[in-house]
């Protein structure tokens, strides 16, 4: 299982048999770095949530008019991006098949903002291997302790370091990609690196920094 990671949120998981990406939001083609042509042929594309930052509508429609593949998400995701003409099919909980490949739909809450709503957040588990967060600590992705690949914000406004490492060691996963950093400078998300990366290595967890656009982890 090959998984790259492009900015931010976004990833793209290939199974070998299929190619899911994950969360394309703004921050990974604002600054011209990742482009939507850039993600070759996909068998679907997944939002957690309906921020721009994890999906973007110009984005998500480009890639959807060069691959044809499917737009996955929750019913408050369809319903926001059907105002930018997005058909989102609705997942619900439960594990769902993108031909050869599982993939396992959580609700997850959002981690708390400074916002009249909190948007509904579904984080999903491939191949019961690979687990993307979205925007949620939710104790509820306690059950998937030892994944493979957990990947986790590590910076947000609703975020402390001890939280996410915290969340981390309770997970105890075999390595981590963080997310969630797009909009810093690379300066700071070196300093944020150099602080996770000795916890999360003492705990005997893998961290894959993928801090490239197309860095890439295989398991």
């Amino acid at each position: 299982m090959r998984v790259t990671k492009y900015l931010h949120s976004c990833l793209l998981v290939d199974t070998g048999a299929a190619r899911l990406l994950i969360d394309p939001g703004r921050f990974t083609f604002v600054e011209g770095r990742v482009t939507p042509e850039d993600f070759g042929e996909l068998d679907a594309i997944a939002v957690t949530h309906h921020h721009p930052d994890h999906a973007d509508p110009d984005a998500l429609s480009a890639i959807i008019r060069r691959t044809g593949a499917p737009l996955l998400g929750d019913r408050q995701s369809a319903e926001r991006l059907a105002a930018y003409g997005l058909t989102v099919t609705v997942v619900e909980p439960g594990p769902h098949r993108i031909g050869a490949m599982t993939v396992d739909a959580i609700r997850a809450d959002h981690e708390p903002v400074l916002a009249d709503e909190t948007p509904a957040n579904t984080a999903y588990l491939i191949d019961g291997r690979v687990l993307h967060c979205g925007d949620s600590l939710h104790p509820v992705l306690f059950a998937h302790r030892g994944v493979d690949l957990l990947a986790v914000p590590v910076m947000g406004p609703y975020l402390t370091e001890r939280l996410v490492a915290g969340f981390i060691a309770q997970l105890n996963p075999v390595a981590v990609v963080p997310l969630h950093h797009g909009y810093a400078k690379e300066f700071f998300i070196t300093q944020r690196y150099d602080t996770y990366r000795p916890y999360v290595e003492q705990l005997g967890v893998t961290w894959h920094g993928l801090r490239e656009p197309g860095d890439t982890a295989l398991l």
